[in-house]
């Protein structure tokens, strides 16, 4: 009996398949594992892969998954600290780097992090050269550039995450964060545009105030922050929602405010920020905010590769 269960589970963790849809998520902090628990939630891989450099933690959480995967259909669940279990990966999400203070800007990450990708990207690609690169990490406009210039791949293969539209009836673009820009003349309920009820909509003269929306937004990760130290799940269920138009079975084709490069249009120069895009099999397909550019602009211009 004993060696017929033996034989069992040779026979279970056998690779004699190559997955065809296979996701990676570097980091198993809080945001990793929302991304993964999202990922599996809605049954997008065939295999998902966990890295991170805390052996223990990683290797506690993917014992959890396993256990739970009874319940889920995703067959697969590995982990590693060495970047060959991420071989042959369709997409690669980036979590891992240092977190968000409060009180801090999430660009003042930026150099520290920016050390942390020059490890991870030559490995994701050394093993995986034809995969997507999904980066999360802080500040995400920066570190999309930096995994875009350090990986060497097309640009319609690197994005930064962001929020799907399809709930949402205003646009905010630019950075993904403090500098970012809420485009006002889009914002609609039903179809039926504000701006046209409310021509001050967002302007000095806005006796309504709709700036103040705005602020929120932008002010609300940091409360998040101080009230449990730091987020996690919703960003976790946007990375999935992301995930199943990017790369592997659905070609959608939806438009999504994602991070990714800029170049010539406004006089923006050379960066990532949060643009309307749609999202196809072969990464982004481009559809077509100056301040948010300049800024991430500057940063990335001292940064030590």
């Amino acid at each position: 009996m004993a060696n017929l269960k033996d034989q069992l589970i040779q026979n279970l963790l056998k690779e004699d398949h190559i997955p065809q849809n296979k996701i990676t998520v570097v980091g198993v902090g809080a945001v990793g594992m929302a991304c993964a628990i999202s990922i599996l939630m809605k049954d997008l891989a065939d295999e998902l892969t966990l890295v991170d450099v805390m052996e223990d933690k990683l290797k506690g959480e993917m014992m959890e998954l396993q256990h739970g995967s009874l319940f889920l259909r995703t067959p697969k669940i590995v982990s590693g600290k060495d970047y060959n279990v991420t071989a042959n990966s369709k997409l690669v999400i980036i979590t891992a780097g240092a977190f968000q203070q409060e009180g801090g800007s999430h660009l003042y990450l930026v150099q520290c992090n920016v050390n942390i990708f020059k490890f991870i990207i030559p490995n994701i690609v050394k093993y995986s050269p034809n995969c997507k690169l999904l980066v999360v990490s802080n500040p995400v406009d920066i570190l999309t550039y930096v995994a875009w210039k350090i990986s060497g791949f097309p640009k319609n293969r690197v994005i930064g995450s962001g929020f799907h539209p399809v709930s949402c009836h205003e646009w905010v673009l630019g950075e993904h964060g403090d500098s970012s820009v809420p485009v006002w003349s889009g914002a609609n309920v039903a179809d039926v545009s504000l701006k046209n009820l409310h021509p001050d909509l967002g302007t000095d003269a806005d006796k309504e105030q709709w700036k103040e929306v705005h602020k929120q937004v932008v002010d609300s990760v940091y409360e998040v922050i101080k009230l449990k130290g730091y987020t996690s799940w919703a960003i976790g269920l946007s990375v999935a929602d992301l995930a199943e138009r990017i790369p592997i079975m659905k070609n959608l084709k939806r438009v999504h405010p994602i991070s990714t490069v800029i170049k010539g249009v406004y006089g923006i120069k050379d960066v990532f920020l949060s643009a309307p895009c749609i999202l196809e099999q072969n990464g982004i397909s481009y559809a077509c905010l100056k301040k948010s550019a300049d800024t991430l602009w500057r940063i990335q211009e001292e940064l030590q590769f």
